[in-house]
């Protein structure tokens, strides 16, 4: 492992005792929130795997529902009953903090939630149209929920391997570094400490020599 290049004093060997004591916390917070960063992750993945299913489930329904009802109802006809909206749908976007990650939090309002009203007349459609409009209105709500499980897995993902290379670079490369450089000036420091004791001793010797 390279040392960094400093001078082998005192004061650089405190400042970077200081700065491996800083490394050896910032490693151990930077684990810390990856470790609950992807135990969060784990569970909003189960979360989404289990929703996905299902809206999956839902959505082949009501799309197969709605095509039997093309296969009995003009385009015209068709185009026409789709022509107006069975209800509003309002989506608050907000924002919430996950370990410093900033993730989407969808919010539908209430008028969304209502039971969907025909917009179209009963005597020209066919029934497998009104159970396809049901179906994805009463989906809605899982289909906003599964994007905000998702775009939020998508950020805590990219977070958690930028957390993780921080982690390996602390780990590896920067407090081995450190710990190497603090040995490296220690013993430079105790070998000028043994020379210059060295040196009084011999200066001490030539005193005493001429003192005779």
């Amino acid at each position: 492992m390279a040392i960094l290049r400093v001078n082998p004093t005192r004061m650089e060997l405190s400042r970077l005792k200081k700065r491996l004591a800083v490394a050896v916390r910032g490693h151990k917070l930077m684990k810390d929130k990856r470790d609950e960063m992807m135990r969060r992750f784990i569970i909003l993945v189960r979360e989404n795997a289990a929703l996905r299913q299902k809206v999956e489930k839902e959505l082949t329904a009501a799309l197969s529902e709605f095509a039997l009802a093309r296969g009995v109802m003009s385009p015209e006809m068709m185009e026409q009953a789709l022509m107006y909206p069975a209800r509003k749908a309002e989506i608050d976007v907000e924002r919430r903090n996950i370990m410093s990650v900033h993730v989407p939090k969808f919010t539908i309002g209430e008028e969304s939630l209502k039971e969907a009203v025909l917009s179209y007349g009963l005597v020209q459609t066919s029934p497998q149209l009104d159970g396809a409009i049901a179906g994805l209105a009463k989906l809605l709500p899982d289909l906003i929920r599964l994007a905000e499980i998702e775009k939020t897995c998508d950020l805590l993902a990219n977070e958690i391997e930028k957390t993780r290379r921080r982690v390996n670079a602390l780990e590896h490369v920067m407090i081995p570094q450190l710990k190497e450089t603090i040995k490296f000036i220690t013993m430079k420091l105790d070998e000028n400490e043994r020379a210059n004791l060295t040196r009084l001793m011999k200066v001490k010797e030539m005193i005493a020599e001429r003192n005779v």
